[in-house]
């Protein structure tokens, strides 16, 4: 792996867990004194309550869609959580 970002969202499908210095990203509170650059770009985005902890986002059985707005008018806001776990076909 090469050039990894604070705060850099990457997909590993081929692991059980997460790489070295990696973090997984399942809605797991952190703590803010040992992760202060990563707080200093989410900060409670996806949880937590702002004084001593943050949340990471929550991608199980999901995955990451960016900001902005969809074709058929819809917007997505940076945190919002999409989607549903299963369909009937």
């Amino acid at each position: 792996m090469s050039d990894e970002f604070v705060g850099e969202i990457r997909l590993f499908p081929y692991l059980r867990g997460a790489p070295r210095n990696w973090a997984v990203c399942n809605g797991q509170l952190l703590n803010i004194a040992d992760y202060t650059q990563l707080f200093s770009l989410i900060g409670t985005t996806y949880g937590g309550n702002g004084s001593t902890n943050f949340a990471l986002p929550n991608l199980n059985g999901r995955l990451p869609v960016g900001k902005g707005q969809l074709t058929g008018g819809s917007n997505y806001t940076l945190g919002q959580s999409g989607g549903v776990d299963e369909i009937t076909l």
